[in-house]
């Protein structure tokens, strides 16, 4: 089994900053990708940044220039700081991992239990 441990959510107000963390732990033999989900109120869940195992980037047009993803992977922790947060940030954060298990065992996709982020005055 594997569980991802996320913490960092909080109140904040516009403009401010927070920083989430979600550390991956259990059977892992190699993650392949980590990275950060938001789910607002009555809409979908979508990706906010994700980071593959060569170290690219990829973020959400929402998030770029304003959030950073970054990786510890001795840790097998993945960090996204947030800047400059608004209003419209507002949701329950999820990590994400996707990740082998074993050497030749396929692909899994985990889920944190999310970590709720308000921005408000």
């Amino acid at each position: 089994q594997v569980q991802l441990l996320e913490s960092g959510g909080g109140l904040v107000q516009p403009g401010g900053s927070l920083r989430l963390s979600c550390a991956a732990s259990g059977n892992i033999f190699r993650i392949s990708a980590m990275g950060w989900y938001r789910q607002a109120p009555g809409k979908q869940r979508e990706l906010v940044a994700i980071m593959p195992s060569d170290g690219n980037t990829n973020y959400a047009d929402s998030a770029k220039g304003r959030f950073t993803i970054s990786r510890d992977n001795a840790k097998n922790t993945v960090y996204l700081q947030m800047n400059a947060l608004k209003p419209e940030d507002t949701a329950v954060y999820y990590c994400n991992a996707v990740l082998r298990g074993s050497l030749g065992s396929r692909l899994n996709t985990y889920w944190g239990q999310g970590t709720q982020v308000t921005v408000a005055s």
